[in-house]
């Protein structure tokens, strides 16, 4: 160990560093209390020795600005005294002491307060490694080692943070293994831990930078965040991710798609973060992977983020679903459903800023479209706008918006955004 003594006295100096030597470590020496400090600036460690009655700065006043200075970081300091009253022990250990040697100090002391507190100081290095490793482990995904939903979300809103104050490109990549159930139906779980390790590893293995971000996501799905990347470098991360997958030739004789493993990527570009939130951004590269997965699978999709938010209008009636599309063309890219089925799949799996629907929407088995998106947990916070026709008469939801068209057609743009914005 490297042992710093403090020691004003030269000859008190010189018998202890030779006490320290021949008990195997080295010494390193400081006459003062601020010596001391500025030695402890550029050296690192292990032990301190130090006396306490010093002109200047004393032992206890050195410590405490040494106790402040290391912060979370621990050393053993040992206080070497003439004094041995109560009140010295109680000033020591609030400075930050941990033992204390009596003058005149011997050989055979000081070997054995040394070893005492290297022993602790061991003891506080594996309890700091075990912390650290159990750490690392809560931040990893137990089964492919890739950062798990809940620390890839904490490290991603860093970068996401950053590149609004920088003003550069960032872009996300969901991706999706192609029939993995059927995958796990034919070649059983444990087969599947295996393609997902294996899918994960391709991936890693196309991300160059160490700032790149790849987590777990649930399931099957994976998510990568590439800082300062534009749309045309994340289409080639993308695109190399998929060769890289199918490359790896992983047998899936239960696949449509292919007779190997492959994956359906969607990307989402932000060339500004303002006006937007990560979570947005996921929720646009999650509507390109379901365009991925009904455009055949085993490909690559990316939308560049615009000023235009996504809005489910779900309505049997033909003419007010035209009515309030026109209404809202201009301000929103917009999808349209006729039947309660189709329009919570599209909501599932699309995750709009908004559905506009009429309360009379309901499946075979009568449940509302209403109900069916409370219950679930994709679309529990969608905002819903119902819409009337002027001679309906329904109740909507207590505390939700509706309108009437065509009388009120001219409000929906204004109510649309309200809702969407949560305003």
């Amino acid at each position: 160990m490297k042992i710093l003594l403090v020691e004003d006295s030269a000859t008190l100096r010189h018998a202890m560093s030779q006490y320290i030597t021949e008990a195997g470590h080295t010494p390193l020496v400081a006459d003062s209390g601020e010596a001391a400090l500025q030695l402890l600036e550029d050296t690192p460690v292990d032990m301190i020795i130090m006396d306490v009655e010093m002109p200047g700065l004393n032992g206890f006043e050195t410590t405490a600005l040494i106790r402040e200075w290391l912060g979370s970081h621990w050393i053993p300091i040992i206080f070497v005294t003439g004094m041995s009253d109560d009140e010295d022990y109680r000033q020591g250990i609030e400075a930050g002491g941990d033992d204390y040697l009596i003058k005149p100090v011997s050989k055979m002391i000081i070997n054995a307060k040394i070893r005492a507190m290297e022993r602790i100081a061991d003891m506080r290095d594996q309890l700091s490694k075990l912390n650290n490793e159990l750490e690392e482990l809560s931040q990893l995904d137990s089964l492919t080692q890739l950062l798990n939903r809940r620390t890839f979300n904490e490290y991603a809103q860093k970068q996401w943070l950053l590149a609004g104050r920088q003003l550069t490109h960032t872009c996300v990549l969901m991706l999706d293994v192609d029939h993995f159930k059927l995958y796990n139906d034919h070649y059983g779980h444990p087969a599947g831990d295996r393609c997902l390790v294996q899918v994960g590893n391709a991936i890693k293995s196309c991300l160059k930078r160490p700032y790149d971000l790849l987590g777990r996501y649930g399931g099957e799905e994976f998510v990568v965040l590439l800082p300062d990347t534009d749309v045309s470098g994340a289409t080639r991360v993308g695109e190399s991710i998929r060769r890289a997958v199918a490359n790896q030739a992983v047998p899936h004789e239960a696949s449509p798609t292919s007779a190997h493993v492959t994956v359906s990527i969607g990307g989402a570009s932000c060339s500004q973060t303002a006006g937007y939130s990560l979570e947005e951004v996921i929720k646009a590269a999650d509507r390109a992977l379901y365009r991925a997965k009904h455009s055949g699978r085993d490909c690559f999709e990316i939308d560049e983020m615009t000023a235009h938010r996504t809005v489910v209008v779900a309505y049997p009636d033909a003419e007010i679903q035209l009515q309030a599309c026109e209404a809202l063309q201009p301000h929103y890219n917009l999808i349209t459903a006729d039947n309660t089925d189709e329009a919570l799949e599209l909501s599932l799996n699309i995750r709009p800023d908004l559905v506009v629907l009429s309360p009379a929407m309901t499946d075979v088995k009568g449940r509302t479209l209403t109900e069916r998106l409370a219950q679930a947990a994709r679309t529990q916070t969608t905002p819903l706008l119902f819409i009337l026709s002027d001679d309906s008469i329904f109740d909507t939801p207590p505390g939700t918006s509706s309108l009437s068209l065509p009388s009120e057609r001219a409000r929906l743009p204004a109510m649309a955004a309200r809702l969407i914005d949560g305003t």
